[in-house]
């Protein structure tokens, strides 16, 4: 057999592609099985859910067995019904400060009760299909909620730490604190110290032997250890008490004034809700930026994870537990620890169970001061530095703190309400704050507009412009989204007036320009960009609009004699709009026609037609487009070429391509310079760092930039035919990929190298129609390096390169697959790679564009099946 073949030989045998090459493979039988990596993420999150289950109990002063009931059931109901695979649920440090208010108000069977309650208001919620609702509250309040009640947990928990008992709220625990300080208890002081300080050391271990160690939660570590030492040494202390499980109390029926109980319900519903459904987006977001090829986890669906969690705290609150949420620090270790399904959340839910029953007289040596100081750690850490740095700089803090000080001194849905206030107050306050300043430099005048325009800061912007003198330059630079009608009109009338007396006027915007063109009356005005009216219009008519005496748009505007419309869809091709074939002046344009042009921005053949017919675009890279236009009324078939600018201009001879380069770098230099030059420059000071090195074809149909929505400065790109990686000292090699790689890796540091092939490759299909011998041409010698993958291919003891969903469409798009699996094989024997692989310093990535498609692949499976899967959108939703 050739090498270049690219079939196989025939087998008897029936193999798993014995199915039509462009039908889906068959569906195989569904069979239970769990993961290694689920075993291993259920285990580090038993560890840590089985201490913090009963310190939480303890805090809210709920029976301790109710802690490990919550933990069970969120993981086995909420586990299996929600919609976040990866998310934890048990009971919630979130939820303390409300439980503990509930059994100490009601007691304890209606607080189950009450939790029953607040879960069937939490199907109802998820059966309406508003958890995206909750979504809309602002993370200043959900963090100063968060800080709030972790600043209660902390201060009631200290007390048991000095050997004391809590008091009912925070200023009574501080109140008491002095004498709980005169009245220390030596023994139980010591064991919290011990269980603080193997919380805070154990992740700091250094050494090969410390990063073996850690793999052990702290948490685990930290009560183990105190609960070890206190048992050795023979101290006095109280411990936890499990009563039987038979005289365990369930949900009885709510008693207690009905509007408290509605209260009540409500809260553990809001709180609830909100704090799982953020834990399933930031789990979302976790997953996203996991390092290394991992299975495909599919994003949460936010109505279902409501409805598992009502589930979940219908279960627990009849079987006596605690309310249940999402869980931050589980659902954290559960995805570091590489879970992949739902399964590990499950498993970790069995195994509280099995140590509920069977673990009992282990659990009662654990000391209340251990279990104390571990909860009273996890309330100082919900006091998050990062969210006060975050508010503090998104200018929020005010919100932020009056939510945290609300929750301390009034009670978790009064303090929400009351950061809601806040918000809302301070929404308002920068709506109608505006500053609107005038002052002269070198004879121009400069207004000034800070903030959001609307009619209430129309007098004192009329004032502003006004104070411009008739004749002169005048800049007004609008920096603010928005803008209303009477904004608008203001500006426009003075516009027009101070132009009309001979003055000149530039606005500028920080998003881009606007447009104010003037004309013969209201209806030929338009305004782009500062109200966000039209954004696309904005791309097309440039950063800069400046009028004359004239009232004529100048070089950023558009004229209003050109009639041209580049598509907002169309920047790399500088938006120029060239001319079409022109019909003979002598024949009227037809009411239907279809013309060719050398730019994918043509316009219909029909000069006077409306332009309503479909438009087939071939995309970046493809030299011809076809536009089909239907149209009323007759003409000369012509109209005025323009470019981004709209002014007419002279259609390029086609076998001048000096003039297409210069009218594209114009257009660069006009449009798109002056909002790079700041960027650029901080480059060109700061020298380059881009993160990756992108290795991939010279085809004009690749726009790395637009694939991977990078900016200067983030990419090494190096390009050549076939996106190949010769082997270091291979016959023929080329050193100049190997010098690329060698100075992206060794200079510039990059931490991932990506090899990007695509579909309708030139060198593979050169590659597999080439013969053996033939005149060596340099396109053949350097294709010998594409040789390995084409073997690759054919070898039948080696696994085929496939996408995920379907078969490769021919030989050619397999050998596309296969070959950027080969030339990772390749990066791998460079030394220098090969170096930084074995520090940890670089990852490699396999990625494959289908260009009809517009649909990116990574390569994401093993050596034992290279699969390339779809790369689907991420939400980024801040938490």
């Amino acid at each position: 057999m050739s090498a270049c073949t690219p079939t196989r030989p025939s087998d008897p045998t029936p193999t798993h592609r014995a199915h039509p090459p462009h039908s889906p493979p068959p569906a195989p039988r569904r069979r239970f099985r769990v993961a290694g990596e689920d075993v291993s993420a259920s285990i580090a999150v038993f560890l840590i859910a089985l201490p913090l289950s009963l310190g939480i109990a303890l805090a809210t002063g709920a029976p301790l067995q109710a802690g490990l009931v919550a933990a069970a059931v969120g993981g086995l109901v909420a586990g299996r019904l929600g919609g976040s695979a990866l998310q934890v649920s048990g009971p919630a440090a979130g939820l303390t400060v409300v439980t503990a208010d509930l059994i100490q108000r009601y007691g304890w069977r209606t607080t189950c009760a009450i939790t029953v309650l607040a879960g069937l208001a939490q199907l109802g919620l998820g059966c309406l299909r508003v958890a995206r609702t909750a979504l809309a509250v602002s993370p200043a309040i959900v963090h100063g909620m968060l800080a709030g009640i972790g600043v209660t947990i902390a201060v009631a928990q200290l007390h048991i730490v000095l050997g004391g008992s809590p008091q009912s709220s925070v200023l009574d625990n501080v109140r008491a604190l002095p004498a709980q300080l005169a009245n220390l208890h030596p023994a139980a002081v010591a064991v919290s110290v011990l269980t603080l300080a193997l919380l805070l050391l154990w992740p700091r271990l250094p050494g090969p032997a410390g990063r073996l160690l850690r793999k052990v939660p702290a948490p685990l570590v930290a009560v183990a250890g105190a609960t070890a030492t206190a048992s050795l040494t023979g101290l006095t202390l109280p411990r936890v008490e499990l009563p039987s499980w038979r005289s365990h109390a369930l949900a009885g029926l709510p008693e207690g004034p009905a509007l408290g109980l509605v209260a009540a319900v409500l809260t553990i519903t809001l709180v609830c809700s909100v704090q799982s459904l953020l834990g399933a987006v930031a789990v979302d977001k976790l997953v996203a930026s996991r390092p290394g090829p991992a299975r495909r986890v599919h994003r949460s669906d936010l109505d279902r994870e409501l409805l598992g969690q009502g589930a979940a705290n219908i279960v627990s609150g009849a079987l006596g537990g605690l309310p249940v949420a999402g869980v931050a620090v589980r659902s954290t270790a559960n995805v570091n620890s590489g879970a992949v399904s739902r399964n590990s959340t499950m498993l970790h839910g069995v195994l509280v169970v099995v140590a509920a029953l069977l673990m009992v007289p282990v659990l009662e040596l654990i000391p209340l001061a251990s279990l104390a100081a571990l909860v009273m750690a996890v309330g100082i850490q919900m006091v998050s530095l990062h969210h006060i740095r975050t508010v503090t700089r998104h200018r929020e803090v005010l919100v932020y703190a009056a939510t945290t000080l609300g929750v301390v001194l009034l009670g978790v849905l009064q303090g929400v309400a009351l950061g809601i206030a806040v918000a809302v107050a301070t929404a308002l306050h920068r709506l109608t704050r505006t500053r609107i300043t005038h002052d002269e430099q070198e004879g121009v005048h400069h207004v000034r507009v800070r903030g959001q325009l609307t009619f209430l800061a129309v007098p004192r912007l009329s004032r502003a412009l006004h104070l411009v003198p008739h004749g002169a330059h005048a800049v007004v630079e609008l920096d603010g989204s928005f803008m209303d009608h009477a904004a608008y009109e203001s500006l426009q009338d003075w516009q027009k007036t101070h132009t009309a007396q001979g003055g000149t006027a530039e606005f500028t915007g920080r998003r881009g320009g606007i447009s104010l063109t003037p004309g013969d009356g209201a209806d030929t005005a338009r305004m782009t960009e500062v109200a966000g009216m039209t954004e696309t219009e904005t791309e097309v008519y440039g950063p800069t609009e400046v009028y004359g005496p004239t009232g004529v748009a100048g070089p950023a505007g558009l004229s209003a004699t050109t009639g041209c419309r580049c598509r907002p869809w169309t920047p790399w091709r500088n938006h120029q709009c060239e001319r079409p074939p022109t019909a003979p002046e002598s024949a009227p344009s037809t009411a239907s026609g279809t013309t060719a042009s050398s730019d994918a921005g043509a316009t219909p053949g029909t000069a006077a037609g409306a332009d309503t017919g479909p438009r087939t675009d071939p995309g970046p890279g493809s030299d011809t487009a076809t536009a089909t236009g239907t149209g009323t009324g007759t003409g000369t078939g012509t109209q005025p070429d323009c470019g981004r600018d709209g002014r007419p201009a002279t259609p390029p001879d086609p076998g001048r391509g000096g003039h297409r380069l210069a009218r594209g770098i114009s257009a660069f230099q006009r449009n798109t310079a002056p909002l790079v030059r700041g960027e650029l420059a901080r480059l060109a000071r700061e020298g380059q760092r881009p993160s990756q090195l992108f290795l991939t074809c010279a085809d004009s149909r690749l726009v790395t930039s637009m694939i991977t929505s990078s900016g200067p400065g983030d990419l090494f790109v190096v390009r050549n035919v076939g996106n190949l990686v010769p082997l270091p000292g291979a016959e023929s090699g080329d050193d100049s990929v190997a010098a690329a790689i060698e100075y992206a890796v060794e200079v510039l540091q990059v931490r991932s190298i990506t090899v990007c092939g695509h579909s309708g490759c030139g060198a593979m299909q050169a590659l597999l129609g080439s013969e053996p011998g033939g005149a060596q041409t340099p396109l053949r010698r350097w294709l010998r390096h594409g040789r390995p993958s084409l073997e690759r291919m054919a070898d039948d003891s080696r696994p085929w390169a496939g996408l995920a969903g379907r078969e490769p469409a021919d030989a050619v798009e397999q050998l596309c697959l296969t070959n950027v699996v080969q030339q990772l094989e390749h990066l791998r024997a460079h030394e220098s790679v090969a170096r930084a692989l074995a520090a940890g310093a670089l990852e490699l990535h396999g990625m494959y564009f289908h260009v009809g498609e517009a649909q990116a692949y990574l390569l994401t499976g093993a050596e034992e099946g290279q699969v390339f899967d779809h790369v689907r959108e991420v939400d980024d939703v801040p938490v």
